[in-house]
């Protein structure tokens, strides 16, 4: 026997099989694909942005670094005196502490962030202890500010330095927000 119309409905079955799907079916498929698709869509930018950020972040400790190891392989002393300034592989002269100033932090001003010491940027460049790098190779020629202090320790009465602690930050210059600087702190023993 052929089930009537009267019978589908009765029965809560009144959808034909064969009639594909229903107007508020296909809308809320269309919905959900919608917010998938902006979502999708706002995902792009934003991995963008965090490459590029990253990207910053990287170069500026590379930079950081570049100029820590110049720092660190330079003598403590030369003919019984501590050494003071040197000239880097770019042609800027840096200073390297003040043997007058035993263990005291000489240089570009520092900040207690925790247990770490770090440099402040929301302070002046203080001349001789800060640069500006600009890495030849970078096609958006973005400018980093390289930035260092220095604690020497010397032997009792003397310049004969026996140890310099080196503490050395580095960060974006200019952009959009806020650039994270990169800091390093490192010795170097007699």
């Amino acid at each position: 026997m052929q089930e009537t119309k009267a019978m589908k409905v009765a029965s809560g079955n009144i959808r034909d099989p064969e009639s594909g799907f229903t107007l508020t079916e296909m809308m809320v498929s269309s919905l959900l694909f919608l917010v998938g698709l902006v979502a999708v869509a706002q995902l792009v930018p934003a991995a963008i942005s965090l490459n590029l950020n990253n990207r910053n972040d990287s170069s500026a400790l590379t930079d950081a670094e570049r100029e820590m190891v110049q720092f660190l392989d330079q003598q403590l002393n030369q003919n019984g005196t501590s050494m003071t300034q040197f000239t880097d592989a770019d042609g800027n002269i840096c200073q390297l502490g003040d043997p007058n100033s035993p263990n005291t932090v000489v240089g570009s001003p520092v900040a207690q962030f925790g247990s770490q010491v770090v440099i402040d940027f929301g302070q002046g460049a203080v001349p001789g202890y800060s640069l500006l790098y600009r890495d030849p190779n970078d096609p958006s020629a973005t400018q980093y500010d390289i930035r260092w202090a220095v604690v020497t320790s010397v032997l009792n009465g003397t310049t004969n330095a026996v140890s310099k602690r080196f503490i050395v930050g580095a960060r974006r210059r200019g952009g959009n927000g806020f650039a994270q600087p990169a800091n390093l702190d490192a010795w170097k023993l007699k």
